[in-house]
């Protein structure tokens, strides 16, 4: 019991519902008519008096006409005729709508905290004395800090001291880890992999690279320009015409009643359910495929979309390396295939006991070949340059500074061919066995195989720009883009960049759908008109940013994600112009005294039921 009053009390939306509840279940009885009061009157003040309330305050605060208005006239003017029973049931169906629109528009605010959360707290300073324990808020410019493997970087700064490979998949997105020695730029939150280095700090606190993430997220939230409801931009042109009529039908016929009557059944109850309804619908529909749709809002919002913006890594590729193809140099004709087999065996033991991933990729790469790894006789991974190793008592070196360190004339005899395959978005690691050049490892983040169709798709459903912001470097950028037919390519960039990338698109009309799945695509994703998310492979940050999950991170899905978001804003405008023909009707029927306030009531059930009908087949859309 006291957890449902904790919840009464700070979940406004449950209350909305449980009041909602009540004014159904105490208008159900206002039809026994032994009791000694009218339970109508209970409907009308739990669900009637938040309605007025808001409607003034909107009036007298910000003077803005809403569908809340008519439905207050109709309410108030119904209670002061006397029938109770049409204003509690205005007051009811206005609510319900409410609860559906609450239901459908629940976002959570979770992703500055888990941004927030990868803040490391700690670092270790290096001193005089020896090596301290402080934190991270005490840091300040120019402080020398010691970075242990499988640490993450406390503060962004500069190496001095050490090399190492970072994942800084947070910050650039980049599939793979970088390598990085004496003088290169290190940034908070990233993860120090496998070596010991020292930094100097040189940006603390707020100007930090994962603090402007941050500020960046929340700036994007608190900016991004609500949408305005359907049934509010239809409301301010028919408080008007409603009011105009019920006035005239006052002054022709002299008969207040009547008057009330046309307002109670011009009042938009189905319009206010068009919306919702028709959302819940199709979220339901999303759903049933994989889509996690978060709000009503975002459904309006993707069908005025015209722009569709993707971030590459773990969107339109799988996110994972993989070895791609093996290139051998001693043969004219075709590669015997023991000749194969030998060399991948030897690039797999020389690696085995390797824990970079492209390590791992080669292993992996040799396993679905069946090939065996042996224990290398030693093993030495050199940080920024590559893995030397013997194997059977020969030296194999891997990787193009391991091998230029003794092969630079060799290196030069191909160094066309290297050039033509990393211009095809691959990277390229040259293997040497016994200081002879052998043979070549392509490693390559593997596209989505339904990637390109899905593009594809979305151009023909109307999608007139297509774009791609990724962290990666330009070359691989350029290959991804050719191989998806995308010509505005933005390389290289931080989340900032992406920021603001979505921000200049914006500013030139353009709606823009984000797709992404890391957590530098958090700032991209709230930024833009819709954030969708790689929902399976996404990060949690990146999730909470955004509107819309893949959940089975299924691209294909788009084509049918962008239809349904059209048909349904659609089916809401459909849904408006029927319900506001049935009410021109029931009001010129009104007008000549068929109608009184409880059959108008009736009647205009009647069309919040059609609403309610016709919104339900979107739960079949295919």
């Amino acid at each position: 019991m006291t957890d449902f009053i904790k919840k009464m009390k700070y979940d406004t939306g449950f209350q909305t519902l449980v009041l909602t509840i009540v004014s159904g279940f105490c208008l159900a009885l206002s039809f026994w008519k032994d009791l000694w009061f009218n339970p109508a009157w209970i409907a009308i003040l739990l669900s009637g008096i938040p309605i007025v309330t808001g409607a003034l305050r909107g009036l007298i605060r910000e003077f803005d006409v809403t569908a809340d208005v008519l439905v207050a006239i109709a309410l108030v003017s119904a209670v002061m005729i006397g029938e109770y029973f049409a204003a509690g049931e205005v007051a009811f169906i206005m609510q319900l709508g409410k609860v559906l629109e609450d239901k459908t528009a629940e976002k959570s605010h979770r992703n500055l905290q888990a941004l927030i959360d990868l803040t490391p707290t700690k670092a270790r300073l290096r001193t005089a004395n020896g090596d301290i324990e402080i934190k991270v808020s005490d840091i300040k410019l120019g402080d020398r800090l010691l970075i242990l493997p499988g640490e993450s970087i406390p503060i962004d700064g500069k190496i001095i001291s050490g090399s190492t490979t970072i994942d800084q998949a947070i910050i650039t997105g980049e599939s793979m880890p970088v390598d990085k020695v004496e003088l290169d730029d290190v940034y908070q939150g990233t993860l120090n992999q496998q070596g010991v280095i020292e930094i100097e700090a040189t940006r603390i606190g707020e100007a930090s690279t994962l603090k402007k993430m941050i500020r960046l997220v929340a700036e994007a939230e608190e900016n991004k320009a609500p949408i305005v409801r359907i049934a509010d931009k239809w409301a301010r042109r028919l408080v008007p015409v409603a009011l105009i009529m019920s006035v005239l039908i006052l002054i022709f016929t002299r008969d207040f009643t009547r008057a009330v009557t046309a307002l109670v059944v011009f009042c938009p109850c189905s319009l206010i359910l068009a919306t919702p309804t028709a959302m819940v619908a199709a979220i339901g529909n999303a759903t049933k495929k994989g889509i996690l749709i978060k709000s009503g809002t975002a459904i309006e919002a993707m069908a005025k979309v015209d722009t569709f913006v993707f971030d590459k890594t773990g969107t339109l590729t799988e996110g994972k390396i993989k070895v791609d193809e093996i290139v051998l140099f001693d043969y004219a004709e075709q590669i015997p295939h023991d000749a194969t087999i030998e060399f991948i065996s030897a690039i797999a033991s020389a690696e085995k006991f390797s824990e970079h991933p492209i390590g791992k990729a080669i292993r992996e790469y040799a396993f679905l070949h069946g090939v065996s790894a042996d224990d290398p006789e030693s093993f030495e991974m050199q940080i920024g340059k590559g893995v030397v190793a013997i194997v059977d008592g020969k030296r194999i070196a891997i990787g193009e500074r391991a091998v230029l360190s003794t092969l630079e004339k060799q290196l030069e005899g191909v160094a066309t061919q290297i050039q033509t395959y990393q211009s095809k978005g691959k990277t390229v690691l040259p293997v040497s066995i016994e200081n002879q050049l052998k043979g070549l490892v392509l490693i390559s983040d593997q596209i989505k195989v339904d990637a390109r169709q899905a593009i594809e798709q979305l151009k023909i459903n109307g999608i007139k720009h297509v774009a791609m912001l990724t962290g990666d470097h330009e070359r691989v950028a350029n290959e991804i883009g050719r191989q998806m037919d995308i010509v505005d390519i933005y390389a290289s960039q931080l989340p900032e960049n992406k920021v603001s990338a979505i921000k200049s698109m914006r500013e030139k009309g353009l709606n823009i759908a984000m797709i992404g799945d890391g957590i530098n695509d958090a700032p991209a994703l709230a930024t833009a008109s819709v954030g969708i998310v790689m929902g399976a492979i996404g990060s949690d940050i990146a999730i909470e940013a955004s509107d819309i999950a893949l959940m089975n991170d299924d691209i294909s899905q788009l084509p049918f994600l962008l239809r349904l978001s059209q048909k349904t804003r659609n089916r809401i405008v459909f849904n408006i112009v029927i319900s506001m023909i049935i009410n021109f009707g029931a009001i010129i029927l009104a007008g000549f005294g068929i109608l009184n306030p409880v059959t108008a009531a009736i009647v205009h059930n009647f069309g919040s039921v059609f609403v309610v009908v016709n919104s339900s087949l979107l739960l079949s859309y295919k």
